[in-house]
């Protein structure tokens, strides 16, 4: 259970006089089981959360309950700051601004300087560099979803570009790696699905409401399994591309050969997604060994030379 966490809902629920758990759950990519338990908690620290069911229903303070601003200290309040400055990056709206100003309001003017000062040490900025526009505005379209337990319907293209008509239940917002997804239970797939925003067009939310039904979070963490799939191979980088190439391991996988390049002990599964990540370091890679997976390397960069001889 994260305090930062905690304290960041304790300020939008006296930012906002009611708030759904689904709504809670999209914000900080939990479940909502876990804002229950965290709604819980706020409850036996002593602040009086009120839980209201039905149509319009959430969750909210107690009118008659107060603050004192006090009770924050200088590591809280900063932290609540960065929490809430990293998910405005990801989801705009007028509740995360209201909810920053809210902690704002409570940091004495003595205390505002350290609080700026150590606040700003850690920038989240979630936005792409480039590439896909759309993910943006369909965060906003399924946020407003989440939020009134409404369908999707949309088209979602597979990993070779084959597109399906979906219809689906959103149920929570994930962040991995840089990439956007949805956990939905799927009306095709009679099952849940992540779906990769990027992948997905004609995002349409629909006017049928639907009943939210028991689920799991999606599973996110796959390092026993790659630790098992995963073998090393040896491959030969210029220093040119070592900060691309340390994405997929670490610095003591790296040994100096001369003074430009390096042999590096690089984890791999014998799949086309892995093919393609030496393939995306061009001439700046050789892969060494073993000899079968050199011998593949080079049946590729053949059939690609192919492709130009005419």
């Amino acid at each position: 259970m994260k305090v930062d966490r905690l304290v960041s809902i304790i300020m939008i629920l006296l930012d906002k006089k009611r708030i759904g758990a689904q709504e809670l759950a999209a914000m900080f990519e939990v479940s909502p089981r876990t804002i229950y338990r965290d709604i819980d908690a706020i409850n036996m620290a002593g602040i009086p959360v009120h839980g209201a069911a039905g149509v319009g229903g959430g969750f909210e303070i107690m009118p008659e309950y107060k603050i004192d601003r006090k009770v924050f200290s200088t590591a809280d309040l900063s932290a609540i700051l960065m929490g809430l400055s990293s998910l405005s990056n990801m989801i705009r709206g007028d509740e995360l601004v209201n909810a920053l100003a809210k902690v704002k309001s409570f940091i004495p003017a003595d205390r505002a300087k350290d609080i700026e000062i150590k606040a700003n040490q850690i920038v989240i900025d979630l936005s792409p560099w480039m590439g896909n526009r759309n993910i943006q505005p369909n965060l906003e379209i399924i946020k407003t979803a989440l939020r009134e337990s409404k369908l999707l319907s949309f088209e979602y293209a597979d990993r070779y570009g084959n597109k399906t008509t979906r219809t689906a239940e959103p149920y929570q917002l994930v962040l991995k790696n840089s990439h956007s997804y949805c956990q939905g239970y799927c009306h095709k797939r009679n099952d849940f699905r992540l779906f990769k925003l990027s992948r997905i067009s004609n995002l349409q939310m629909q006017k049928e409401f639907f009943m939210p039904r028991d689920y799991q979070p999606p599973q996110l963490d796959f390092s026993d399994i790659l630790a098992t799939m995963q073998i090393k191979i040896k491959i030969r980088i210029h220093r040119a591309v070592m900060d691309r190439v340390v994405d997929y391991c670490t610095y003591e996988d790296f040994l100096p050969d001369g003074d430009d390049h390096f042999i590096v002990s690089f984890p791999f599964i014998e799949n086309d997604y892995y093919y393609n990540i030496l393939f995306s370091f061009g001439d700046q890679c050789e892969c060494l060994e073993p000899l079968h997976i050199r011998t593949e390397m080079k049946r590729r960069i053949h059939d690609i030379a192919t492709l130009y001889e005419s």
